[in-house]
């Protein structure tokens, strides 16, 4: 296996499946899905030392953009404003914290995007089921992931949700995608 990136568009089946053996990727699939259990039992103190210290998580708006800085985003939380986020969903007096949404949510569809000594970039689709009120809502997405990796402990660099109803009216989530 090489470091050099490739583009999930021009696998075949087989090497596909390669990429997904590679360990590397193996480690990277784990910590996404210890991500999405953490979010789902609301471990947010948990959740956010998943991230480096650079890290951004971003939901846009525009599901095409890779210029976050400059567009207008949804959530668009570099480490501060994670630690925000995470007072106000923990703390009790947010709404978000008070009225937070029970969740279950599957991550699926991985496709190594590019895999390296010490980073993979995985795409996925994320299904989240929030109940909240006697309702259920639906929220679908193309996530990105760039996964750090080190001996003292793999860490996401980057999360980017991609709402396939992004651009369209989209309730507030009370929860964290």
């Amino acid at each position: 296996m090489t470091d050099s990136p490739q583009t999930a568009g021009s696998r075949t089946a087989g090497s596909l499946s390669l990429l997904l053996a590679d360990p590397r990727v193996t480690r990277a699939v784990e910590l996404v899905w210890q991500e999405a259990d953490l979010l789902d039992r609301r471990e947010y103190q948990t959740w956010q030392e998943l991230y480096t210290e650079d890290a951004h998580y971003v939901v846009p708006i525009d599901a095409t953009t890779e210029d976050f800085a400059n567009t207008l985003n949804m959530v668009y939380d570099d480490a501060r404003m994670r630690r925000m986020r995470v007072t106000r969903m923990t703390e009790g007096y947010a709404i978000a914290a008070v009225d937070a949404a029970r969740t279950v949510r599957t991550v699926s569809r991985f496709v190594p995007v590019e895999v390296r000594a010490d980073e993979v970039t995985l795409r996925s689709a994320q299904v989240v089921v929030a109940y909240k009120r006697g309702r259920h809502d639906v929220w679908a997405a193309e996530v990105t992931h760039r996964i750090r990796l080190s001996e003292p402990g793999d860490r996401i660099a980057l999360k980017v949700v991609r709402l396939i109803d992004s651009e369209d009216a989209v309730p507030a989530a009370g929860f964290l995608l």
